[in-house]
């Protein structure tokens, strides 16, 4: 329910500044419908960020079901009541400007090859970013709805003039199932979706990555009595293995001792994660 009322809010304030652009002529620019995006998100995210994480979008919510932060058995809820709420909000938004629901479609103006690729690199951008203010090392707390709401904006001016600013499947499934008019679907569908899994997914690999790397570099013999940090219950007891191998065998007999007692695990960590 909070994802269709977010999508809702969402489409219906941009259902808003496309018809003042129409209205005043074309007065409203990019600029303005930017910022109507940007500050809408911030909203959203303080509205209803504490109910449902604030998605509000499919390629989110996707993304974050692939790197497993977010139950698959939800995913079909969630694309449902976006898509919901961005139907309703074309609908309402119809009616009380006055205007046709396809005025609201997506469509690529420099080519669906420059669309098809400026939508994956926004939404990887944006995706990236929220897994970084997801990231408990990384969280900037009640910031992160101002945060994502600066990188949509400057993700819809990258975008706009190319394919219309999407970077939302539900964005542009809403007017498109309404006005019955799918030409160029596609793009707003794939691209999104394949832009925020790899921006998840490469997060994740730079962060397990940084963690390897703060935890493997320079060996120091003074910290042998200290609990080494592990990267992640994943990263597994090899590396671990390796590296407390590497420091005990360093201090000689004492340490080669210590090796064959633990079999090259300090005594704290072995009984805690034992091979």
């Amino acid at each position: 329910m909070a994802e269709m009322v977010g999508t809702f809010i969402l489409m219906f304030c941009v259902c808003g500044i496309i018809t003042s652009t129409q209205l005043q002529n074309g007065a409203v620019g990019l600029l303005e419908y930017a910022a109507t995006a940007g500050l809408t998100v911030v909203v959203i995210v303080f509205s209803i960020g504490p109910i449902s994480c604030a998605h509000v979008n499919p390629a989110i919510t996707i993304a974050f079901a692939t790197i497993g932060q977010f139950p698959w058995l939800k995913v079909p809820v969630y694309i449902i009541a976006q898509t919901v709420g961005s139907m309703s909000a074309t609908y309402i938004g119809s009616l009380v400007y006055g205007i046709k629901s396809d005025v609201m479609m997506t469509q690529p103006l420099q080519g669906c090859n420059s669309a098809f690729w400026v939508e994956v690199i926004a939404t990887f951008i944006i995706m990236f970013l929220i897994a970084a203010l997801t990231s408990e090392s990384q969280s900037v707390g009640h910031f992160s709805g101002l945060v994502a709401g600066i990188a949509i904006g400057l993700a819809v001016l990258i975008t706009g003039p190319i394919s219309g600013g999407s970077m939302n499947p539900a964005r542009s499934l809403g007017p498109a199932i309404l006005s019955w008019k799918f030409k160029d679907i596609w793009i707003y569908i794939l691209a999104p979706c394949v832009g925020a899994v790899a921006g998840a997914l490469l997060y994740c690999f730079i962060r397990l990555r940084g963690q390897h790397c703060s935890t493997l570099s320079s060996p120091n013999i003074s910290d042998v009595a200290r609990p080494i940090p592990l990267c992640s219950r994943r990263s597994g007891p090899m590396i671990l293995l390796v590296e407390k191998n590497w420091i005990l065998l360093s201090k000689g007999v004492e340490g080669f001792s210590q090796r064959l007692r633990t079999k090259g695990i300090p005594y704290d960590v072995h009984h805690k994660f034992p091979l």
